[in-house]
């Protein structure tokens, strides 16, 4: 016990915070343009999860409060999943992830692509929290939440990417 006091209280929190998962890291936003820091806490065993706005953890004035400060990570993580779930889907998106592969002149065929943006979903699930975090990252640009609801901003150039690395393990598996 006295070893783990020794150690700084900063360092201790920032070990904890980097154990638990946070999928919107770095890209959600309140309202007025503050960022929202994961954070949890414990009761019992259950870990509780969400988003807090640096407004209020600095205590600022916002003045009038109509987007919600506070958020729950599940609910959260899980529209914005859900969003680039849909937005991949979709026939524009699709067209644009093919022409941008088609520019790059690489190994990745048009029937590859397009089976892996319709393996996304059953994908998704197998990921580790880590790789879930980095495709993410790869397609949000930006979550700003509003009093009406969030607001996803994806990254159109950033799709071809992830479709390129979800293509190239089925390649390495067909070559064993």
């Amino acid at each position: 016990m006295h070893a783990i006091l020794q150690e700084s209280p900063r360092k201790r929190a920032n070990n904890s915070r980097a154990q638990t998962p946070a999928l919107l890291k770095g890209l959600i936003f309140s309202e007025t343009g503050a960022a929202m820091t994961p954070t949890s806490t414990k009761k019992g065993a259950k870990l509780y999860r969400y988003y807090v706005s640096m407004d209020v953890i600095r205590n600022r004035e916002t003045g009038e409060e109509t987007a919600p400060m506070r958020l729950a990570a599940g609910m959260v993580e899980d529209a914005v999943v859900t969003e680039a779930r849909r937005i991949l889907q979709t026939p524009e998106v699709v067209t644009q992830v093919l022409a941008a592969l088609k520019r790059e002149q690489g190994a990745t065929s048009e029937t590859d692509a397009i089976v892996a943006l319709h393996e996304f979903d059953a994908l998704w699930g197998q990921f580790f929290p880590a790789e879930q975090a980095r495709i993410i990252q790869l397609l949000v640009r930006r979550v700003t939440v509003t009093a009406a609801g969030l607001e996803v901003d994806i990254r159109r150039e950033g799709i071809a990417g992830v479709i390129r690395e979800m293509v190239a393990p089925r390649r390495m598996q067909a070559a064993e």
